[in-house]
């Protein structure tokens, strides 16, 4: 099996960020960039000339602070316009941006921008300012902060309009400063520094050059699948590799971004926006999901029986076009009734305009994504990783195929080592670990082979099936192999109040459970069963509450080998968090940290 790509457009990238962000935005000067939410929650407006001044301002504080080639400049903030502004400038004044997410421990902040030796901090209020006060002795590379709307001191911390005033007199008496930077950064040259939120041990800076992210972006674009007139709707953790693959992208392609990282506010500003397409991790599809599905059977009656029928036609009319057969009169006509009656309002509760979603970070239930793409809402799968600057395989909308995360983006190479692990090459891989040799030799083999850690297999156009982690994979005492991945993402498309099932089993007779409910979609039965006033540690633990899990548990079970069913689960009385330390901030589950703090809990169902 082979796939040959078209990579002719290597020969043309820019040689970095800075380059790539200047080409942008002498093409689409007059163009919208980039739209943010104001404290009236009306939404500004920017155009690319207008981000550009403001860029260049910034990045002329930058060098005017003393900034150097490739030395680290920190962001610790939320996603928001003014995240980006940051990162851009430090692209653009030839420095490296460290992120650091808003959530960190002081300690692993200190720890992340000491290990980094960060010089300059954009610090996004006075909450991220104090973890700095309070460990200002560990971080003697500090020089300023500069914070976006927290109290500044007129010393050590300024606001961005001071950073943007220091930097337009020094580009007054510099003149052309920032197009010798931009022609001066090699495209072997640092670009990001991006800790990795592992689950054990402390953060691994994963050093990522320039010529990767105007890879990824120009990759994409290659693809076609976006244009100038697409509309993005950007809510992802910015300090995660997945939205800075889609800034890259916003570049190359030159559509508009609108910015708002408030995740509760994720449905209200789709409605809003109207965005043609948005990325995001599984837990929002498993969330909308889950709501589209226990509104429909508080309904009950006729409108639940017209929701099942329409998703039964659905699922039947995909098929058949899937398979290239004729589709009926009656089966046509029916789907056309039904994208009236049930479709066109799932559609509209996303904005009305979406193309598609791509989904990432971790593993999306095909059940759910085919549930969303009868609804006429395709969700695009892909797959990569810090160490790969995310994107490394995606599907395509016109050969979109569930359950894979589609083929390798053009100019990367995949092939499976030993035990089937994914091993990833192309210039999208990082240069190594930061001051981390033994670790870098460990995960990049002498030829340029990222050793992902994940297993998978390869169909036969080259779409990559992610069959588990192997670190994740266990084997029961009878000898017999599990990937719990993939009996958890069974469960959450079976039931809809769920948040997290997480499975165990390790060297023992049977497998068990953890359950979490997620907490709007339980406080929506208890609201239609007579229980609100209950809180959602006395819901979890209601006789019916627990029945109901049983059911979809034992439904779970009908579609899993025998070794694979659960014996045994237990329900938490409180959802994980990213602020409880057990799910990284892209929403994955530190299935370590979970093991550790519920030992005695798993112990007690054997």
């Amino acid at each position: 099996m082979s796939t040959t790509f078209d990579t002719s457009f290597m020969s043309t990238m820019p040689a970095n960020t800075a380059v790539q962000f200047w080409d942008r935005v002498a093409k689409s000067a007059d163009k919208e960039a980039f739209r943010y939410p104001t404290k009236d929650e009306s939404w500004e407006s920017v155009t690319w000339a207008q981000a550009g001044e403001m860029v260049s301002k910034l990045a002329g504080g930058l060098l005017a602070l003393g900034l150097q080639p490739e030395m680290r400049v920190g962001i610790s903030s939320g996603t928001r316009y003014e995240w980006v502004l940051a990162d851009l400038a430090i692209g653009c004044a030839a420095g490296a941006t460290t992120t650091v997410y808003p959530t960190t421990n002081e300690e692993d902040t200190s720890y992340i921008l000491a290990d980094s030796e960060c010089r300059v901090v954009f610090a996004e209020d006075d909450e991220q300012i104090t973890k700095l006060r309070n460990r200002k002795s560990e971080l003697p590379y500090v020089a300023k902060v500069v914070t976006f709307e927290g109290t500044t001191d007129g010393d050590w911390v300024i606001n961005l309009e001071e950073l943007a005033a220091l930097g337009e007199a020094h580009l007054a008496a510099n003149p052309g400063l920032l197009e010798q930077k931009a022609a001066g950064i090699r495209p072997e040259q640092l670009a990001t520094l991006v800790y990795t939120s592992g689950t054990t041990g402390r953060p691994k800076g994963v050093r990522l050059r320039h010529s990767s992210w105007v890879y990824e972006g120009s990759a994409i674009a290659d693809l076609g699948i976006l244009s100038e007139d697409d509309l993005q709707f950007l809510w992802l953790p910015m300090a995660h590799v997945f939205g800075k693959v889609l800034l890259s992208t916003q570049m190359a392609c030159g559509f508009a971004t609108a910015i708002d990282g408030r995740v509760d506010k994720i449905v209200d500003n789709l409605a809003v926006v109207q965005p043609t397409f948005m990325g995001a991790a599984p837990r929002i599809f498993e969330k909308a999901y889950g709501r589209i599905v226990t509104m429909q059977e508080a309904e009950g009656g006729l409108k639940e029986k017209i929701f099942n029928k329409a998703f039964e036609v659905g699922r039947e009319y995909e098929r058949r076009k899937e398979a290239g057969e004729k589709i009926p009169a009656g089966l046509n006509f029916q789907h056309n009734l039904f994208d009236k009656l049930v479709y066109s309002k799932i559609r509209a509760r996303f904005g009305g305009r979406v193309r598609f979603f791509i989904s990432g970070a971790a593993a999306l239930n095909s059940d759910i994504a085919q549930f969303f793409n009868v609804a006429g809402i395709q969700i695009l799968e892909g797959y990569g990783l810090t160490e790969t600057s995310a994107g490394t395989f995606v599907n395509r909308p016109d050969t979109n195929k569930f359950g894979t995360v589609g083929q390798p983006f053009p100019g990367t190479q995949v092939r499976l080592g030993d035990g089937d692990e994914v091993l990833i090459k192309g210039p999208g891989v990082m240069e190594g670990y930061h001051n981390m040799p033994e670790e870098t030799q460990k995960s990049l083999d002498a030829d340029g082979w990222f050793h992902t850690g994940d297993k998978g297999a390869l169909d036969e156009e080259g779409r990559l099936i992610i069959t588990g982690r192997i670190k994740e994979l266990f084997k029961t005492s009878g000898g017999k192999y599990v990937a719990p991945p993939a009996i958890e993402a069974k469960f959450k498309a079976v039931c809809p109040y769920a948040s997290q099932f997480m499975v165990f089993g390790a060297e023992r007779q049977y497998c068990v459970a953890l359950v979490t409910l997620d907490p709007d979609a339980i406080a929506g039965w208890a609201a239609e069963n007579g229980h609100e006033d209950k809180s959602y540690t006395e819901l979890v633990n209601l006789p019916e509450v627990q029945e109901m899990i049983e059911g979809h548990v034992q439904e779970t079970n009908s579609q899993l080998n025998r070794w694979e069913t659960i014996k045994k689960w237990r329900m938490l009385d409180h959802d994980l968090t990213i602020e409880s330390g057990e799910l990284t901030p892209s929403m994955k589950v530190k299935r370590n940290v979970v093991q550790a703090n519920y030992q005695d809990l798993i112990d007690s169902m054997y």
